[in-house]
């Protein structure tokens, strides 16, 4: 297994070694010993998986005030995946990344707690996920995948999203319903400005504009 570190601290790709023969392929998905070697959560109580056609977009998504580290990975098909950092105090909160996934690229992401995250299928997708902390529909949050302050740069012209997700809120709008009137909050209006980042494949270098 090796990590790789990117451009925001505590979001991983780790890449996974595969096995081949005349058979198929083998690799290990997830090793407790060596996350716990890497520093990494070893706890996933709850293991779900999404199953989207291609041209389905899912997301924003993310969960409080229990939120969720997730390690993310394609069984089938591809996905260009997106994670915006909302952590409070983060110094690059309101920031994107994007990763193409596949399941024949042996790599999946480590997002930590406090991340929103969602995905365009590019094919007929089956993806999984690994929870720290079990789904709390009570809690669920979206950010609304076309707002502009973020920009993101999806790979589809007019994807298919539920009902839900097209009734997002705007990052804007986040900031004032869930940013504490507290010490995070004050560095949270200090964060400036958003940014937003893109890896091609991982075999090309990471671009950001600012």
């Amino acid at each position: 297994m090796k990590i790789v570190e990117t451009a925001i601290a505590g979001l991983l790709v780790i890449e996974r070694e595969m096995f081949h023969d005349r058979r198929g392929a083998f690799h290990e998905a997830y090793l407790a010993s060596a996350f716990a070697a890497a520093g990494l959560p070893t706890s996933f109580p709850q293991v779900s998986d999404s199953h989207s056609r291609a041209g389905v977009l899912r997301g924003l998504h993310l969960q409080l005030p229990s939120s969720q580290a997730k390690l993310v990975r394609v069984v089938a098909g591809s996905v260009f995946d997106v994670v915006v950092d909302l952590r409070p105090g983060s110094a690059s909160w309101g920031r994107w990344m994007s990763f193409a996934l596949a399941a024949e690229a042996p790599r999946m992401l480590y997002v930590p707690a406090g991340f929103a995250h969602g995905f365009a299928a590019l094919s007929d997708t089956v993806l999984i996920y690994h929870l720290s902390a079990p789904y709390d529909p009570e809690g669920q949050v979206t950010i609304a995948w076309n707002d502009p302050d973020l920009a993101i740069e999806w790979p589809l012209r007019e994807p298919v999203v539920s009902d839900a997700d097209a009734r997002g809120v705007s990052l804007a709008e986040f900031r004032r319903q869930f940013a504490r009137e507290d010490a995070s909050h004050s560095r949270l209006e200090r964060v400036a400005p958003l940014s937003r980042e893109r890896d091609g494949g991982w075999a090309a270098a990471t671009r950001c504009s600012l």
